[in-house]
This record gives structure tokens, C-alpha cells and sequence, in this order.
């Protein structure tokens, strides 16, 4: 199908669907998922657009802003539009209990971090429940940009006992290889993972468009004696991560 053909506005364009330059970007939006609109491939012209569209320069202009804030379309000047090429997605199991740096490496992808914090601290009142702390007692924290290939992946926030991590300078790559080598890396951990809209602040840290699709997990990590040992929210990019699980059939005795 040619661009012409795709863009013709009798296809998508409704009075009641919403605003104009919305719809727009929707239908460019499903060009690019269905491979209709190739990566690297160059976007008409504004006025060619809004002459295929029936719509005017000024929304065909706010659709692209859009695209080009989602990453999906890429603006270069003095040539135009482009289709950005996807980046790859990563896929994370959720079977086993393993380290954002081991993940990463075993997919022979460079890790690195953007430090936000890094020390000791009072207690929150959140970590106080997930830890199992007292008011009086300190917390070692960790807050990171996450990223591999040079890309940013995930906003994470691990929060440990000060005994579990006495010095939270200690971790410069892995926290699990520090939690490993002392003698306290968890065996098991549970996580709720939630759908979110990516927040403005958030949003510019990993590099996306404000309400960008994201992952929200926290985790809660427990030694083989069932003591809480690390507590830790994360965000990911929805467009750069899967996560998987294997099921099993529960079979019953009858």
C-alpha cells in the first residue's frame, strides 16, 4: 500500500473520534506497528500531508510533534521526517530471581548507571513497613537510571537495612553482586507489576514522552530465613521491556 493510499482520510478520519491531529497520529501509529511505514522511510511533506488528509498544516504538524516526542518519528533538519528504527525489546523472565546486570549481560548488552542517591537515610514510612524498620533505625538507598547500550531502561529505587548494606558505595554495578558477597543475596522475592502512565519527571530521566506506557514493579526480596532484605520500585520502559512467565498446569490429586 502506498503512503498516499494509507493516509486517504475516508479510512480513518471521523467527526466523533476524537481531535483531528489525535487521529492522525493513531493512524501513523499503526503504519509503523504494521510495517506500512518502514523505519528510515521519510514522512511527506507537511503541506503534502495536509493535502492528503484534508487536514490543516497546523495539525498535521501537532501529530508529528507528537510522534517525533514518542520517539517513533525522527525530525532531521533540512530533510524531514523519518521513521525511526525500533529499538530491540528485552524479554525478562519472571521465573527466576536475578540481578538488572546479570540480565543484561547474559544478552551481551553493557550496563551502566545514572546515580540520583546513594547513601543512608531515615527511614520512610513506606520502607519502614516493607523492611520491617523502626523509626529510630537507618536505611541504605539506591536510586539509578538503569542503562544498557548506552539506552535508558529502567528508574530504580532499592532500599536495604543498614546491616544487609552497610555501605551503599560499595555498589557500583550489581547490588547483587555486593548482597552476594556478603553472605545475604535473597533467594526469593515477590513482585507486583502495575500498568502506569509515565510521569513528567520520570518521563525525561528515561528519555520518553510524558505518559509514555511504563512498568511500575516493586519487589520484595527475602533470605532463605524469610527476612525482608531489600524492597525496591522500579520503572521501565514499556516500549523496551517484556516480561515473561512460565505456567504450568496445577495438577490435583483427586
Amino acid at each position: 500500500m502506498s503512503i498516499e493510499e494509507f493516509l486517504r482520510p475516508e479510512a480513518w478520519l471521523g467527526r466523533s473520534a476524537g481531535p483531528r491531529y489525535v487521529q492522525l497520529r493513531r493512524r501513523l501509529e499503526d503504519g509503523i506497528r504494521d510495517g506500512v511505514l518502514a523505519p528510515n522511510s521519510s514522512l511527506p511533506p507537511e503541506r503534502e500531508m495536509a493535502q492528503l488528509t484534508d487536514l490543516s498544516r497546523v495539525t498535521v504538524r501537532k501529530a508529528i510533534q507528537e510522534l517525533a516526542a514518542e520517539g517513533l518519528i525522527e525530525q532531521r533538519q533540512g530533510s524531514g521526517s523519518f521513521v525511526r528504527r525500533a529499538e530491540p525489546r528485552v524479554e525478562q523472565s519472571l521465573s527466576h530471581l536475578t540481578s538488572f546486570t546479570e540480565d543484561m549481560n547474559r544478552r551481551g548488552m553493557e550496563t551502566t548507571s545514572t546515580w540520583l542517591e546513594r547513601g543512608i537515610f531515615m527511614p520512610s514510612p513506606e520502607e519502614m513497613i516493607a523492611l520491617g524498620l523502626g523509626s529510630s533505625d537507618q536505611v541504605s538507598r539506591i536510586v539509578r537510571i538503569r542503562l544498557a547500550g548506552g539506552r535508558q531502561m529502567a528508574l530504580e529505587r532499592a532500599s536495604l537495612p543498614l546491616d544487609v548494606l552497610p555501605n551503599p558505595l560499595d555498589v557500583t554495578t550489581s547490588l547483587y553482586e555486593v548482597l552476594q558477597a556478603g553472605g545475604v543475596r535473597p533467594v526469593r522475592a515477590v513482585q507486583k507489576i502495575s500498568a502506569v502512565n509515565i510521569p513528567a519527571r520520570e518521563a525525561e530521566l528515561l528519555g520518553v514522552a510524558e505518559g509514555t506506557a511504563g512498568l511500575k514493579i516493586e519487589r520484595t526480596s527475602y533470605l532463605e530465613s524469610g527476612r525482608v532484605v531489600e524492597y525496591t520500585r522500579s520503572l521501565y520502559r514499556g516500549d523496551a521491556y517484556d516480561f515473561v512467565a512460565e505456567l504450568r498446569l496445577s495438577r490435583t490429586e483427586n
